[in-house]
C-alpha cells in the first residue's frame, strides 16, 4: 500500500510542510530518526530579510519580505493548532558597526535598500544606546530595522511537531537511504528499516538532501555554522530586547534574545559534513560579541553547537519538482529556513494541488542553466 505523501526530514521546513499538508487533508507520513534536530535545533531564529539583504540577491529579498509579512498570522495560526506558543518575537532588530569601515559597509547596505524603496533608519552610537543600553562604547553607529523579527527556534519546532501530529501526520523514526523510482515515477523510499511505497515524496532533508536521489546531486551543499547559547546570571546586565546584528572589523556576529539569555552566532565554513565545534569559532564569537555587548562577559556559557545550513548554488531555495514524477523538494534555504517556512509550505501546498513551482525557486532552473 502506497502512502500519499512522505516528507523526508523533520526540521522546520519539513514540519511546516507536513502540518500544512495534513491540515489540507493529505495523508502524510514524516520520516526522521530525530525530529526537530539538526540545523533547525541549532539556529538563531532570525527572521531578517532586510538586514540579510545583499546586492545581487534582490529576488531573495522580495521572497523574504513576503515571508516576514506572513509570520504574525502564521505564528498565531500555529499556536492555536498546537496549543502552545510558536515563539515569535516582534521587538525588531538593530544592526551596528564598531569602526569606520564597518560603518561604511552599513551605509552601503542602507543606500542599497533605499534604491530598492526599502529605507531604514540610520542611527548614531548614542541613539542606538538609547534603544539598547547594553551596547558598548565601541558601537559607532548603525541601523534600526523594526520589521526584521525573530523566533525562538526550539519553541517553534515543538509547536510544529504538535500541530502536525494533531492534524493527522504520522511520524516514523527511520533513516532514509534513497528515493526509489521506476524510471519515470517515484515508487517509494529505501530506509534502514526496509522499503516504503509512496505516491509522492517531499525531500526536506536540508544539507543531506543531495544524496537521496541522482536528480538532487549537486543541488545542495552543507555550510557549517557554530552557535553559542548564553544564560543571564544574577547581577549581569540584562540581554537586549531586540536582535542585535553587528559588524566587528568586518566580521558578522549576532545576538538574539531568548527568555533568560542570548543566542550568539554564527561562524560560516564550507567543510563538508563536519559538525564539531572549534575552539577558534567559540573564541571569535565571544570576542566579537563582547565588543558589541560588553555585559555578556558575565553570562554563563550554556551550550556550543554546530549546524549544517543547506546552501544552493545561487543562494535561492529549491522548492518544486525534480527528477521523476512525484519527487518534490523543499530545501536549499541556507540562512533563511525559519524565515521562509510559511511561504515554502504555501508553495508546496499549491504543488500538491496541481499548481506549478514559482520560477525563482523551481529547482529545474539550475539544471536548465547547466545546459545553456
Amino acid at each position: 500500500m502506497s502512502i500519499e505523501l512522505i516528507v523526508v526530514g523533520a526540521g522546520v521546513i519539513g514540519l511546516t510542510c507536513a502540518w500544512r499538508a495534513a491540515s489540507a487533508g493529505h495523508d502524510v507520513v514524516v520520516l526522521d530518526p530525530a525530529p526537530g534536530s539538526g540545523a533547525s535545533w541549532v539556529a538563531g531564529g532570525m527572521l531578517a530579510p532586510v538586514t540579510e539583504a545583499w546586492p545581487g540577491e534582490e529576488t531573495l529579498l522580495e521572497l523574504g519580505l513576503a515571508a516576514v509579512a506572513a509570520w504574525p498570522a502564521f505564528a498565531e495560526e500555529l499556536g492555536a493548532a498546537a496549543g502552545r506558543p510558536a515563539g515569535l518575537r516582534t521587538e525588531g532588530t538593530v544592526v551596528v558597526a564598531t569602526g569606520s569601515g564597518d560603518r561604511a559597509e552599513l551605509d552601503g547596505l542602507a543606500d542599497h535598500l533605499a534604491r530598492l524603496g526599502r529605507a531604514v533608519d540610520r542611527l548614531s552610537g548614542r541613539e542606538l544606546r538609547r534603544l539598547e543600553p547594553g551596547l558598548g562604547p565601541d558601537v559607532r553607529g548603525g541601523l534600526s530595522v523594526p520589521g526584521d523579527l525573530a523566533v525562538d527556534n526550539r519553541q517553534l519546532l515543538d509547536a510544529l511537531q504538535h500541530a502536525a501530529a494533531r492534524a493527522g501526520a504520522r511520524f516514523v523514526g527511520a533513516t532514509v537511504r534513497a528515493v526509489l523510482d521506476d524510471g519515470s515515477q517515484v515508487t517509494g523510499l529505501r530506509t534502514d528499516e526496509g522499503e516504503l511505497g509512496a505516491e509522492r515524496v517531499l525531500v526536506c532533508a536540508g544539507a543531506h538532501s543531495a544524496g537521496l536521489h541522482p536528480a538532487l546531486a549537486g543541488l545542495v551543499r552543507p555550510v557549517k555554522g557554530e552557535v553559542l547559547r548564553l544564560g543571564h546570571r544574577a547581577g549581569a546586565l540584562p540581554p537586549p530586547t531586540r536582535t542585535v546584528r553587528a559588524l566587528v572589523d568586518g566580521r558578522p556576529v549576532y545576538a538574539v534574545p531568548r527568555d533568560g539569555g542570548l543566542v550568539l552566532g554564527a561562524t560560516q565554513y564550507e567543510t563538508g559534513f563536519d559538525t564539531e565545534v572549534t575552539v577558534g569559532g567559540v573564541r571569535d564569537l565571544l570576542r566579537d560579541a563582547e565588543r558589541v555587548l560588553p555585559g555578556v562577559a558575565e553570562y554563563a556559557l550554556l551550550e556550543t553547537a554546530a549546524g549544517l545550513r543547506p546552501g544552493s548554488p545561487d543562494n535561492l531555495p529549491l522548492i518544486g519538482p525534480v527528477g521523476p514524477d512525484g519527487l518534490l523538494v523543499a530545501t536549499g534555504h541556507h540562512r533563511n529556513g525559519m524565515l521562509l517556512a510559511p511561504v515554502t509550505a504555501d508553495a508546496v501546498l499549491d504543488l500538491l494541488a496541481g499548481g506549478s513551482a514559482p520560477a525563482p525557486t523551481d529547482p529545474r532552473r539550475l539544471r536548465r542553466s547547466e545546459c545553456t
